[in-house]
């Protein structure tokens, strides 16, 4: 699919669907539309009516016109003053749907652009473009949608801007692969598999990468991840890839994602109504994330030194099964005494964190579909962020405020960990109920020392059985986009 830019008005334009783009309540069309209007003999005034539409973000009508534009499509931009780049990246979205629907091969977009530089809310029209066309059918015997596919997107009135298309190109393909990843079945997307798409981005993208097998984690004693990975029959992965600019870089950080590419419960096994353990090949969702970043860094790259860190393994059931009171010894020495088996996250990301820690980088980020008890804090649409630094929260929630991803700062209460306090052990891995996403992010906190550090629960957004704007129904890819543009936001500490 060609997208450009091109200095042409909706007058001048021609093909199959036109979309134009209205602020909310906005009462005159303006001599540019009254025009457009007066050639379509009335029929954009006509559609308005008929159909009320006011501009309210995520409202929009379609048409048949006829001629040399062969469908009008309007779509909301919300109130004037208050438009973001998301309110540009959901209304191309909505637009390039229509255009799927109406079976169109050309779209042209002509959405005024007010109050944000050119270049963000063309990033933002394509990245909604591509993310929300993109079907995946791959374990399909048929392809559902058989119709003509969409060759040409046009976004009318704006010159240049290919530095911006690119990019917008680099992030959605990250977001892709990330959604691919986390929608695939278990016996697809294994510890083995994942491994050799971090090898293949290494590869494609000029990163480092690094697998560590069995005997190396043994040798750097990461007791609590092999603990976990100990009754599954395929052979736990420690992925490690690294990202390193061409000059001096203005800082180095941390990506970690939990990478459970299949979660049983172990020997307190997930069952029961509820317990969707049909769908925890999903509990990947922050290792799909790091990977995604990972391949969009490898494009983009930016001037920071980035590396991407996924324990990988399942969570499995047979004769060498964690059993519910074992005691596991993390990388930094701490005893864990399990007292839940299906709260694996954890002791994964545990030595994946002691690991970052040791590379000397200047932040740490964790990504992890950890506690249903943030879903029920959160519901499905928002990430918990929890962290050690106000600055890199503060960083963090900006770069999710520009992808439209959302976070919501949670609190590190140092109280609660009196609930993880074990008789036996340094800690349990599991406290009480209350506040369960709070003990989790407390449990986190004691694997990495002195580094500014952040997690993010991404286990409600990475999964959205509606869909939304951008997607079908199923795996979001959430957390690419705010990692990206967390990482390009980097300067040097001089600079702040």
């Amino acid at each position: 699919m060609d997208i450009r830019t091109v200095v042409m008005s909706p007058l001048e334009w021609s093909g199959d669907l036109l979309g134009l783009g209205f602020f909310q309540d906005q009462t005159e069309l303006g001599e540019e539309l009254t025009l457009l209007d007066d050639r379509l003999g009335g029929v954009l005034q006509e559609l308005i009516g008929e159909t009320e539409f006011t501009g309210k973000p995520g409202s929009s009508s379609v048409t048949r016109v006829g001629g040399d534009i062969r469908k009008l499509a309007l779509v909301g931009l919300g109130p004037a003053g208050r438009v973001t780049a998301d309110s540009y990246r959901r209304a191309a979205a909505a637009l390039a749907k229509t255009a799927r629907q109406q079976k169109c091969k050309t779209l042209a977009l002509a959405l005024p652009v007010e109050d944000i530089a050119a270049g963000v809310a063309v990033q933002a029209m394509v990245e909604g473009i591509l993310l929300a066309l993109h079907q995946d059918q791959r374990f399909k015997s048929e392809p559902e949608d058989k119709g003509p596919a969409l060759e040409r997107v046009d976004i009318l009135g704006i010159e240049g801007q290919t530095e911006a298309i690119s990019q917008a190109q680099a992030v959605a393909s990250g977001v892709i692969l990330a959604r691919e990843l986390v929608a695939a079945p278990a016996s697809v997307v294994t510890p083995v598999t994942l491994a050799e798409t971090a090898v293949q981005l290494a590869h494609t993208y000029g990163l480092e990468a690094e697998i560590l097998e069995r005997e190396a984690c043994e040798a750097l004693g990461m007791g609590a991840f092999l603990g976990v990975a100990q009754a599954s029959d395929l052979p736990p992965k420690f992925i490690h890839l690294t990202y390193r600019p061409a000059g001096t870089p203005v800082c180095k950080l941390a990506i970690v994602g939990k990478g459970l590419t299949f979660d049983s419960g172990g020997l307190n096994i997930k069952a029961g109504p509820g317990s969707s353990i049909e769908m925890m090949k999903m509990d990947m969702g922050g290792a799909a994330a790091a990977l995604g970043a990972a391949q969009v860094i490898g494009q983009l790259r930016p001037a920071a030194e980035v590396h991407f860190i996924v324990a990988a393994t399942e969570n499995m059931i047979s004769g060498r099964a964690l059993h519910p009171g074992d005691i596991l010894k993390a990388a930094n020495g701490k005893t864990i005494e399990v007292n839940n088996t299906d709260a694996e996250g954890r002791l994964t990301l545990a030595d994946a964190l002691v690991f970052a820690e040791k590379l000397g980088v200047d932040a740490i980020v964790d990504l992890a579909t950890l506690t249903g008890a943030c879903v029920i804090a959160l519901g499905d649409d928002m990430a918990g962020l929890w962290s050690t630094d106000d600055g890199l929260a503060a960083g963090l929630q900006q770069a999710a405020q520009g992808a439209g991803e959302k976070v919501w700062r949670m609190p590190l209460e140092d109280k609660y960990f009196e609930g993880l306090k074990s008789g036996i052990a340094d800690m349990k891995n599991t406290g009480p109920r209350g506040g369960g996403s709070i003990t989790a992010a407390l449990f986190l906190k004691q694997y990495v020392d002195k580094t500014p550090w952040a997690h993010l629960d991404i286990a409600g957004p990475v999964w959205s059985d509606k869909g939304d704007t951008f997607a079908s129904p199923g795996a979001t890819g959430y957390g690419v986009r705010t990692l990206v543009n967390w990482i390009l936001a980097q300067k040097p500490a001089a600079e702040g």
